[in-house]
Order: C-alpha cells, then structure tokens, then sequence
C-alpha cells in the first residue's frame, strides 16, 4: 500500500544525540551530586556506567516507569544517564523511596534537558526538504516539549518549514490506555518479544504516543497501514507503530542492539534499517 502520511521522531533520529547530549549528562550529573552532597563521580558513577555498557546482558537493562522496562538503557545519553543515577543509588542506599527517586531524578532530567544544545545530523535539512516536497503530510512526533523542537526546526529552516508539524510531550513511555477507548488499540496485544535475542518483554500499549498518531490519522484522513514512521529507538518509537500495520524506518545508531536490528528484520517489506536518514526517501516510493 502506498505511504501517504510520514511520521518523524526527533532527538536521536534528526540530531546528533552525543553531541547534543553531552550538556545534558554533565548537567545531570552536576544535580544528583548536590542532592547527594557527595561527587557521584567520585561515588561511582563512571564505575557503574562502565559496568553497565559492558555487560554481556546490556540490552536487557533499561528505563523502568511503573515497574516495567519501556526502552533500553543503553539508547542515548539521556537514558543511560537515568539508568546509571537509579543503579547508583541503588549500590549507595540512598534515595530509597523509589516513587520518590522517581519524581526526583524525573525533575533533574527535565532541568538538564534544557541545556542540550542543538547539533542535526548532517543530512536532516536535505532530507526534511526532500519530504516536504512530496507534499505528503509529514509529522513529528517526540517526547521533547513541543516549542523547544519547534524552535530546533526553525533555525534549521528546511524550506517547507511551514508545513511541518510537531506534537511534543508524546510521552511514549507511558504503558496505559489512551484517554478515550478505541478498538483499534485494544485490538494490541500487550506485549511482544523478539524470540532468540531479548528475554524481557516489549511493551505495546502506550496511550499517549497513540493519542498522537490517532489524531494525525484522522486529520490526514490516514491510517497506519498508509504511514511510514522513522526512529532511532526500535522500542519506543517503532514497536506499537509497527504491531499496529505501519511501515517503519529504524534509523540506526552506532550502539544498535541485536534485538532492534532482528525486530525490524521480521517486519519484511514493512522494515527498513540505515544509518542515513536520506534511506527514508526510496521508502516513499515503494
């Protein structure tokens, strides 16, 4: 079926999430020392980072939001930053009231979230100009708050820039149902697993990210099965698009997991994995 509707995520697929993310990780690591009032990288941070990148099991660590993996740890600097301040908490015995960690460590990522810079990868003006000129509707969809990606774009100015729409605060982490009830969605299966190279379940109904796609669908009289969405965290981005009929893009970084790259393999027609965000294009044309 032809694509008539393109779905983008943002950080991580657009941009150059190290460099990007390195304000950040500095930032974050600055704030959880004064809540601690010790260095934590005196404490171990770099110690349980290193163990953790290394493990032989890496790709099964990852963000738990109400006691359930939602991505992998080991993604971007965001996550994995938020991955080692929980482990290092853990081994220090502080912060021990997890619904309290979380609300605390939820407030330094928002705080150092506002100091990533701005770095798109080389090709995105190119390839955001290339889209635009189908004249397909053409979304992005991200977790990040929407004026802050709407001011990134702005001062990229791919030519077309008018056309194209963001919906932030996607929340693409949160497992639960989507305000209003939808048969579509409850037709989801709860989880799915990629046999052979990942123990833990991949969870599919996140309501929110759903809500967002919902109401593109509806305004671009689309469907999933008519729509290509692109991005660089299989689990988060790309899973429930998938499980729901869509076509999808993995843009992959340069730590992709086994089990995206198997994930997208058994999609067939449907998948496509590249470094290059100009691999999104030959995808329009079937």
């Amino acid at each position: 079926m032809a694509i008539r509707c393109v779905v983008l995520d943002f950080d991580g697929t657009f941009t150059d999430v190290a460099a990007e993310g390195a304000p950040f990780v500095q930032h974050f690591r600055r704030g959880l020392s004064e809540v601690l009032g010790r260095d934590v990288g005196g404490a171990g941070w770099d110690e349980v980072e290193a163990d953790v990148v290394a493990s032989a099991g890496s790709q099964e660590h990852g963000w738990e939001v109400g006691g359930r993996v939602v991505a992998p740890a080991l993604a971007d600097p965001f996550l994995l930053s938020n991955f080692v301040a929980r482990r290092l908490c853990d081994r220090l015995g502080v912060l021990t009231d997890k619904p309290e960690r979380a609300k605390l460590l939820d407030g330094l990522y928002r705080e150092a979230y506002a100091q990533v810079a701005m770095a798109f990868k080389p090709e995105a003006k190119e390839v955001l100009e290339a889209l635009l000129d189908t004249g397909l509707p053409v979304h992005v969809v991200t977790n990040a708050h929407t004026d802050t990606v709407e001011a990134k774009l702005t001062k990229l100015a791919p030519r077309g820039r008018e056309r194209l729409r963001v919906s932030g605060d996607a929340r693409k982490f949160l497992i639960e149902p989507p305000a209003a009830p939808d048969a579509l969605f409850e037709a989801l299966p709860e989880t799915t697993r990629v046999e052979g190279a990942l123990m833990r379940p991949i969870f599919l109904r996140r309501g929110r990210y759903y809500e967002a796609l919902r109401r593109i669908w509806k305004e671009t009289d689309t469907s999933p099965e008519t729509t290509l969405v692109a991005g660089d965290i299989f689990e988060l981005d790309l899973a429930m698009p998938a499980a729901l009929g869509a076509s999808v893009q993995f843009v992959a970084r340069a730590n992709t997991l086994e089990y995206e790259r198997r994930a997208i393999a058994a999609l067939g027609a449907r998948g496509g994995m590249d470094r290059s965000l100009r691999a999104i294009l030959p995808r329009l044309r079937g």
